[in-house]
């Protein structure tokens, strides 16, 4: 005697799915809470080892700028770097520390490290490659975590919790080359860049990125916004209307571009040179995502750069990819930041 009847039997099936993939769901959930709680503690303990190896360096500094030769120091020099040192140590964490690592970098560039007593040069060296090695572990970890917080069912069920949300720690590195002599006023010894980027967005709110990588790391690749360096006589409008035609194929005039709506001040490192650059964004949004013609590229473009693909906002929150600047895909999603601006809005 069939007491359910067919259309019974069919409830207790779609019942039983239902609780199958409730428990599914349940089990996935509590594995990627679990995951997600161990890479934060990787990462909380990755950025405890990048402040202890900064701290060390900024020690290691301070002795150099107290004890180095007068000719490897000038007395501005020194003072200045000492200065820079405490002020690295004393900056604690974040966008602070790393302004504050930045200017460390660029008042030790003028050090001339060959006429430091060998064991000093040696623990400086040993210095540097601790921050070097640290950095790259906690980037790794910020990388996996940002991975897993953007897949789907994390941000949807709301599994990171109150854990703050990990950001990369990007500084300039010394140059892997002599230091120039310098004078007392010779201070400035990263290289000055002023530069125009764009935004480009297609009806989709897609933005174009270029992937490349730097030549003296050929191994991490980042994407980046078209644009480049502003030569003598342009404005940034005109540089990056020249931009954009030499990278993409793209012909605008610099009516079409306004104002730039951010700005960013930011000291890098690419081919072994440091450079100290301020880059202003102007936005663009094309009717359709156009055919990108790269004959223009330069000689270095074309071997740094590998490829260029459109991003939806979505993907470049959940990819592991380095893209600069880092926080693009909050900056897409505030129709205020894209505003032009006067003056521009400053980002990191």
């Amino acid at each position: 005697m069939n007491v359910f009847g067919a259309g019974g039997w069919i409830a207790v099936v779609v019942i039983a799915v239902v609780v199958l993939i409730l428990l599914v769901t349940a089990g996935l959930a509590i594995a990627r809470a679990r995951r997600l709680d161990r890479l934060h503690v990787r990462t909380d303990a990755a950025r405890q080892g990048l402040v202890t190896a900064l701290d060390r360096r900024a020690a290691v500094i301070r002795a150099v700028a107290a004890t180095a030769p007068s000719s490897a120091l000038t007395p501005t020099g020194r003072r200045a770097l000492r200065a820079a040192a405490r002020a690295a140590e004393s900056a604690g964490e974040g966008e602070a520390r790393e302004a504050a690592e930045n200017d460390l970098v660029a008042r030790r560039a003028p050090l001339e490290t060959a006429t430091l007593p060998p064991d000093l040069s040696a623990e400086l060296a040993d210095a540097d490659a601790r921050v070097v090695v640290a950095r790259r572990v906690y980037n790794d970890a910020v990388r996996d975590t940002r991975a897993l917080r953007g897949r789907r069912m994390v941000r949807v069920l709301r599994l990171a919790g109150t854990a703050p949300y990990p950001f990369y720690f990007e500084i300039a590195e010394p140059a892997d080359r002599p230091a120039e002599p310098a004078g007392d006023a010779g201070d400035e010894p990263a290289v000055a860049r002023d530069a125009a980027r764009l935004v480009v967005l297609d009806p989709d709110e897609r933005v174009l990125l270029f992937e490349g990588v730097d030549p003296a790391r050929p191994t991490e690749a980042f994407w980046f916004t078209p644009g480049g360096g502003i030569e003598p006589g342009e404005d940034a409008a005109e540089a990056a209307a020249r931009e954009l035609s030499e990278e993409t194929g793209l012909a605008v005039g610099t009516d079409a571009l306004g104002r730039p709506v951010w700005v960013r001040d930011v000291m890098f490192s690419h081919d072994g040179v440091a450079y100290a650059a301020r880059e202003l964004f102007f936005l663009l949004r094309v009717d359709e995502a156009p055919e990108i013609d790269v004959s223009g590229f330069t000689e270095l473009e074309r071997r740094t750069v590998r490829r260029h693909r459109w991003w939806t906002r979505t993907e470049l929150a959940a990819t592991v990819d380095v893209v600069y600047p880092r926080q693009l895909a909050d900056l897409l999603g505030d129709p205020e930041s894209l505003a032009p601006a006067e003056p521009p809005v400053p980002i990191q």
